[in-house]
């Protein structure tokens, strides 16, 4: 009996520290603290016996160790988790972004492909097709992407400005503009201004975008992709410093340096 009462409490205390550290590596996710949540996620990850869960681990530990600009890792981390759960259709997801990011868009679709069959009404996977087909110069499969994530989330924000940024990279600035202007006007979204930013500066008004940015930025400071959009702005308007420190901003937020290079070569000391 008093072995049981043992066991049970050892149990008992096990689970207890377990979803504490689960409950840390989710509040340094949260906190942008990536450091401090690949090490959580890492062991969280070698120690779970239940392959669902460890894939999961495994799947968050690559998403930080993308944010931290540890590309290899990121990929190494993500095909442990497809190892432990071949069925994890964000598994596949988060595979498919990478290796679009990386350029090899043929891997990317071939995940994307798997990942479809697996879970058809999952969003990533048409964002990042849609941006595949777009670079390609498929615009009308880029746009039925867009479209069948409507289809079966009508309210998904990431497809709407999807279409919104379709119109814009074809030189329909008026268009994308009005269709910022009308999301804006139903969603006040730090997403949305960051969006519209983008199409006022492609306008050639700082001023605006500026002001849209700021906007941005104000609603969710934590968005590191404001931060990167500020940079061009700044750049543009013959403000270096301040454009590279808001690049810096940016990747301690998450956003890969690696994907920044054009930019921070902006940021080099030229020696006197």
């Amino acid at each position: 009996m008093k072995k049981t009462l043992l066991l049970t409490a050892f149990l008992c205390t096990s689970f207890s520290l377990y979803a504490q550290d689960k409950k840390t590596a989710e509040e340094c996710f949260k906190k942008a603290d990536y450091k401090c949540a690949e090490e959580q996620y890492t062991k969280l990850a070698e120690k779970e016996q239940i392959q669902k869960y460890q894939s999961e681990y495994y799947n968050s530990l690559g998403t930080a160790q993308r944010r931290l600009g540890k590309t290899a890792l990121a990929l190494r981390s993500y095909d442990s988790a497809l190892k432990a759960n071949p069925l994890s259709a964000p598994v596949y997801a988060n595979l498919a972004s990478l290796h679009s990011q990386k350029g090899n868009k043929t891997k990317a679709l071939e995940y994307i492909s798997t990942g479809l069959s697996i879970d058809a009404e999952n969003p990533e996977f048409y964002l990042t097709r849609s941006k595949i087909y777009d670079s390609q110069g498929k615009k009308d499969l880029a746009l039925n992407d867009l479209k069948q994530i409507l289809t079966f989330a009508p309210d998904n924000i990431y497809a709407k400005t999807g279409l919104a940024n379709l119109k814009k990279n074809n030189g329909d600035l008026d268009g994308a503009l009005k269709d910022y202007n009308q999301l804006i006007s139903e969603k006040p979204e730090s997403l949305l201004y960051n969006g519209r930013a983008d199409v006022y500066f492609k306008m050639k008004k700082p001023k605006e975008a500026l002001t849209d940015v700021n906007k941005a930025i104000s609603i969710d400071p934590k968005f590191a992709h404001s931060y990167v959009t500020k940079a061009l702005i700044l750049f543009d308007t013959a403000k270096p410093k301040e454009a590279c420190e808001n690049l810096d901003r940016a990747v301690t937020l998450g956003y890969e340096k690696a994907i920044l290079a054009d930019y921070y070569a902006k940021c080099v000391v030229k020696p006197k």
